[in-house]
């Protein structure tokens, strides 16, 4: 008999919206993760510090775990302490660098993990990947994905704007991942898993067009929303690939060569941006993308994020490198080095403003 339909795993809870974090001991109990609240608890420096004193009267059986830092070895070192104790979950509390940590240390010690976002800056919240520093280069790491995700606007609209406008670069480009997908099927026969792109794709459409912004909790939810579609746009298809193409080859590229010149969305939106340029159509993705960064001052050009012609086109020429398993269209038009700077000056051309 034929396989009729397949399991694609998601969390058991979704919550966003203000005072969910207040709401987080019920959750537990009523989703059956931790009855007693006997948790863990991992925070980051910032809100996640404040968020973690407020849980403490609710959930009094809980051990605080402060993480610093978003590296391997942080991970690493949360995952020794889990072992040393008897938890029913680790809750981890913060921003993508905390989230991640907090996922790879649940999966190696065999706990169910609930993220608690206090940011939108990246689609990390739900996906099954945790993206950590080891000994000065970023890897991803493949991680189980989140038995619950808490998004809290009271906490989201507290965080620096910047933040804020950084998923919307993350979510966006989904586009430009799923134009290079498309790419690779047809030039390589590479599978390319359609329930994927459609996540991938619906969540970039959900923010693309969108007249309010990070101002408006109806906005916020929209992307919060989209950033978890972007997780189990990655969970349906076991990899990275729907929101990953040759637009985070640069991101990677940017963060190696030119270490802490802008956050991760920042840096995509101007990675897709100059990817889509580069495809042989009529320009219209591009346009959109353009118009959906501009919309939300988000940068567009190298020079938006403090980086000359020249040292982006040392990203570009090192980019496919960063994953050298990876057909994007940069693998696909191979550039040289006259043919990278070329291509950089005419996209500055056409999207200075």
């Amino acid at each position: 008999m034929p396989l009729l339909a397949r399991m694609v795993g998601t969390p058991l809870a979704i919550h966003v919206g203000a005072g969910a974090v207040a709401g987080l001991a019920s959750l537990l109990a009523d989703q059956r993760i931790s009855s007693g609240g006997h948790v863990a608890v991992a925070v980051g420096p910032g809100q996640g510090e404040r968020i973690a004193a407020t849980l403490r009267e609710k959930l009094v059986n809980a051990e605080i775990c402060v993480v610093e830092g978003g590296s391997l070895q942080a991970a690493t070192a949360l995952a020794g302490r889990l072992r040393e104790g008897f938890y029913d979950a680790l809750v981890g509390i913060g921003g993508g660098r905390t989230l991640d940590v907090a996922k790879h240390a649940a999966s190696v010690s065999g706990l169910p993990m609930v993220a608690v976002a206090t940011n939108l800056a990246h689609d990390g919240i739900a996906s099954p990947v945790s993206s950590l520093e080891d000994a000065g280069r970023k890897a991803s790491y493949g991680v189980q994905m989140p038995i619950a995700v808490v998004v809290d606007l009271d906490y989201v609209r507290a965080s620096p704007p910047a933040m804020r406008r950084s998923g919307i670069g993350d979510v966006v480009s989904n586009l430009s991942a799923v134009a290079d997908w498309e790419l690779a099927q047809r030039q390589r026969g590479e599978g390319l898993d359609g329930l994927s792109v459609a996540l991938a794709r619906t969540a970039a459409a959900a923010v693309m067009h969108r007249d309010d912004g990070i101002d408006d909790d109806a906005f916020l939810t929209t992307l919060a929303e989209a950033l978890v579609l972007s997780g189990l746009a990655m969970a349906a298809a076991g990899s990275s690939r729907p929101c990953s193409g040759a637009e985070h080859e640069i991101v990677h590229a940017v963060d190696h060569l030119f270490p802490g010149t802008a956050n991760h969305g920042e840096l995509v939106s101007v990675a897709s941006l100059f990817a889509c340029s580069l495809r042989d159509d009529d320009g219209e993705l591009a346009r959109d993308i353009d118009s959906c960064l501009a919309r939300h001052a988000l940068p567009r050009l190298p020079s938006d994020l403090g980086l000359s012609e020249e040292q982006f086109a040392q990203a570009v020429a090192h980019a496919p490198g960063t994953r050298p398993d990876r057909y994007t269209v940069l693998e696909h038009l191979a550039l040289d080095e006259n043919r990278v700077r070329s291509s950089i000056r005419a996209y500055v051309a056409a999207f200075d403003r």
